[in-house]
């Protein structure tokens, strides 16, 4: 298997998980991210280099993926949080980067009461979807992620 960087980011008051709406987002923090990642990832995990960032700041998500563009990141897994429903700005770097993006959301955000969250602005820029799973999407969207960057390299 080949070694892939990948960038797992996350938008606004999701720096706040366990603490913010447990009965929509869960009790656990974002600090368990990586070590339930390694979990889940098994021994797929040693063939991976993780990188974590969080903002709350639209512009710094923007600036972010800009340089991952540069840097050797091979793909992106983004909970962009509410930024997903509104960010027009966010869906054009995500349209021109050229990088490989998962969204991913914590929540069903189908099944969320509030109509707005039904839509995504970057939806169309990524190579899929992975939601309602809690911190597990994490893990389900990095697995996609790796095996569309292997299905491109063959």
């Amino acid at each position: 298997m080949n070694r892939f960087r990948i960038l797992v980011m996350n938008g606004p008051n999701l720096g706040h998980l366990g603490q913010r709406q447990p009965e929509i987002y869960g009790s656990t923090g974002m600090d368990a991210l990586p070590g339930m990642l390694k979990r889940l990832m098994g021994e797929q995990a040693e063939a991976l280099e993780l990188e974590y960032f969080h903002s709350n700041s639209e512009g710094a998500l923007i600036d972010r993926l800009e340089l991952a563009r540069q840097d050797g990141t091979a793909g992106v897994v983004l909970n962009a949080g509410a930024y997903t429903h509104t960010s027009l700005a966010l869906a054009d770097c995500l349209a021109w980067i050229n990088l490989p993006c998962v969204e991913v959301h914590i929540s069903n955000v189908l099944a969320r009461a509030e109509q707005l969250r039904h839509r995504s602005l970057i939806g169309r820029h990524v190579i899929g979807v992975v939601a309602g799973f809690g911190m597990a999407s994490y893990a389900l969207g990095v697995q996609a992620l790796v095996t569309h960057l292997q299905d491109t390299q063959q």
